[in-house]
């Protein structure tokens, strides 16, 4: 059930309200009683994400789980990624190649 923000027109007092979206708008202001209440056009709400369940990783094997942790502990058992060891400044040579030499375009016959 979304909230809804009101506000009276005679005497400015603004209000959410939490009812169905089948439920008719409400009326009468809860402040100065006159029937003179306008629902506010609202952009709505965001989703909120909490708890366990929403992420793709979430739902992993518990031997992915463990090894994850392993891996984030430092037991990598002496494995090296390439990744790893160019963050730490070690860089592979590379190899440059030589520029391919461009064909020669024919002739414009005048």
């Amino acid at each position: 059930m979304p909230t809804y923000d009101y506000y009276c027109t005679e005497c400015a007092h603004e209000l959410e309200a939490f009812h169905a979206m089948s439920a008719a708008p409400l009326k009468d202001c809860p402040a100065c009683g006159k029937p003179a209440l306008k629902r506010k056009i609202g952009t709505g709400a965001g989703l909120i994400f909490k708890g366990s369940g929403f992420y793709q990783t979430d739902y992993r094997s518990d031997s992915y789980q463990k090894s994850a942790k392993a891996e984030k502990n430092g037991g990598g058992e002496g494995k090296k990624s390439e990744s790893s060891s160019e963050s730490k400044g070690e860089s592979k040579p590379k190899t440059e190649s030589a520029p391919k030499p461009q064909a020669a375009a024919p002739a414009a016959k005048t």
